[in-house]
């Protein structure tokens, strides 16, 4: 179980990152973002480099959670971003600006939703994949 709300400050980083990168376009900040995500899809949300500034800097502040939320809708959206960042990446390689620009606009996006709604587009994707009975599997 995870706070809720450690996955909107990623949320929000990842907006910001993401936003750079469809900005200036560098290939380093995309990596550097599609291996945030790969750490939350291999080890879980709670052990990447933006749930460890959540854990150290800001919960501190806070009052506990008044609720968590299993890690593996998270999860499947760590999934999904690393899938965007990937497919950036496989543009920045073959010299496609269309296919940077797209593939990071759809991971902004999704991110932004979070960050500024509380809407986690992965995690209703998990959410409505699961209720249609298909198994979705773990990475732990």
């Amino acid at each position: 179980m995870i706070d809720p709300r450690g996955q909107r400050l990623a949320a929000s980083l990842s907006t910001v990152v993401l936003a750079v990168v469809l900005l200036t376009g560098n290939p380093w900040l995309l990596l550097a973002q599609a291996a945030v995500f790969a750490v939350g899809v291999l080890a879980g949300p709670a052990a990447t480099p933006y749930a460890w500034l959540y854990r150290t800097a800001v919960r501190p502040r806070l009052g506990p959670p008044t609720e968590l939320e299993a890690a593996e809708p998270p999860r499947f959206a760590q999934l999904c971003g690393l899938a965007f960042t990937a497919v950036a990446l496989l543009g920045v390689v073959l010299g496609s600006g269309a296919v940077l620009t797209i593939a990071v606009s759809f991971a902004l996006a999704a991110a932004f939703l979070n960050a500024a709604f509380g809407f986690c587009l992965g995690c209703e994707m998990y959410l409505r994949i699961r209720r249609a009975g298909i198994r979705i599997p773990t990475f732990a």
